[in-house]
């Protein structure tokens, strides 16, 4: 490979490092072209990018972004996934994949800055979806202001309750 091949391949990666939320480094030796076919499409369906390269491209693409914390991972076949919006997705789908399918290994990842072992990425791929998420985050967050409203109610309620009873218990006297 050129020279010049090899500088804009490094300078694409780094650019997708520095934008990705969450970047996942696996080991997918020993599949054959329809299992990483199918891998990348299931990434896909994400919009999860997943990239083969040499190790010592992936490491030149690494400096000045998160994924330099995981530099010392890109030994033996390498490839990653890398997300730019959900960081769950990829830890769903590469866990999912390698349970059906022993030849992938996960290895490690970097998620905000973080690095993520495999125990991690199988604890995150255990999170229900992000809208699941946010479905429950907006029902715990109105439950509150609910509940006050509720309480607020309740006090002139019963105020006039009382009220009643002494209106009542005045006119039997």
């Amino acid at each position: 490979m050129k020279l010049e091949k090899k500088k804009e391949i490094v300078k694409k990666l780094h650019e997708k490092f520095a934008r990705s939320k969450v970047v996942i480094v696996t080991d997918c030796k020993g599949l054959d072209v329809a299992e990483m076919n199918d891998l990348r499409r299931k990434l896909r369906e994400f919009e999860i990018e997943y990239k083969v390269a040499k190790n010592s491209l992936l490491i030149r693409a690494c400096p000045e972004t998160h994924v330099e914390l995981i530099k010392e991972c890109f030994k033996g076949p390498s490839a990653v996934a890398l997300s730019y919006d959900d960081p769950i997705a990829p830890a769903k789908v590469l866990i999912k994949f390698s349970n059906e399918n022993k030849k992938l290994e996960i290895k490690t990842g970097v998620m905000n800055g973080k690095v993520i072992d495999l125990n991690a990425i199988k604890s995150v791929s255990a999170l229900p979806p992000r809208e699941v998420l946010l479905g429950q985050f907006l029902s715990v967050a109105n439950a509150v202001p609910t509940g006050f409203v509720r309480i607020l109610n309740a006090i002139p309620i019963k105020f006039l309750n009382l009220l009643q009873a002494l209106k009542e218990q005045k006119e039997t006297v």
